[in-house]
């Protein structure tokens, strides 16, 4: 029983050919289970608490609620963004939050967007969630300051820094951190990370679908072979760069179809 499916096909084959049954459940027995476990599974000594290394290295004096930020779109269309909540190192559904955002190609715009979007609620008083002790924004230097722009703008006075994906290195307002692989801290900012990314883009893909695209105008592809190809591809961008062989491996596209799309993008 595990918290999400794996992203790797294989693996899933794989376990399936060792009689290892996957699930994913919901609520129930089954799900508490799943919640202890990882709860267990996340708990250290007091030295090795990761809330606590984490405080620490960024001189706070608390991490025990993070709130991670990220934004979707697809070439500046169906723009959104997400919201995700860790309390002592464990994800509080309850508290996510998402939103739709200004369409626009602009990862920094958008990321202004939605922190002030979250700053004036809080400000506000229109969000029932308690303020966090840390920001952690999905990018590098750019949407760092967009964020902290966001911050200073409406007065929000929380702490706020970035874990850009290529390095792995933590962006804070007083430089760069390059902490080590197997530092628990870094670790816990890695998983708030990746689940505000799965969030946004799993909202994203729900709204995707209502946006118009280059495929709204080929002929023989209509809103099934559409969404087959934006699920397999990932992007129009991508179906344009596909060969027809490829293109021939979606459901419900056969030689003519794909000689169309390939001609028509």
């Amino acid at each position: 029983m595990l918290s999400h499916h794996p992203e790797d096909a294989e693996l899933t084959e794989w376990l399936g050919g060792e009689g290892v049954d996957v699930s994913v459940p919901g609520a129930g027995r089954d799900g508490r289970l799943v919640e202890l476990a990882l709860k267990n599974a996340r708990k250290r000594s007091v030295d090795r608490d990761e809330t606590t290394a984490l405080a620490r290295a960024l001189g706070l004096d608390s991490a025990h609620r993070i709130e991670g930020f990220d934004v979707s779109h697809a070439q500046g269309r169906a723009a959104v963004g997400s919201d995700v909540t860790f309390v002592d190192g464990s994800a509080e559904t309850a508290d996510y939050r998402r939103k739709k955002l200004t369409d626009r190609n602009d990862d920094y715009a958008n990321m202004r967007e939605l922190v002030r979007w979250r700053a004036e609620r809080a400000i506000e008083d229109r969000d029932d969630r308690p303020d966090p002790d840390l920001l952690l924004i999905d990018g590098g230097e750019g949407q760092l300051g967009a964020a902290r722009d966001a911050l200073a703008e409406t007065g929000w006075d929380v702490p706020a820094v970035a874990l850009a994906k290529a390095e792995e290195l933590v962006v804070t307002p007083d430089g760069v951190e390059n902490w080590p692989d197997d530092a628990p801290h870094l670790h816990l900012l890695q998983r708030v990370r990746d689940e505000a990314h799965r969030f946004a883009v799993q909202y994203h893909g729900t709204l995707r679908d209502d946006v118009s695209t280059a495929l709204d105008s080929v002929p023989g592809v209509g809103p099934e072979t559409r969404k087959r190809l934006l699920d397999h591809f990932g992007s129009v961008a991508a179906v344009r760069a596909a060969t027809e062989n490829e293109l021939r491996a979606v459901e419900g596209v056969g030689e003519a179809t794909a000689e169309t799309i390939a001609r028509q993008l």
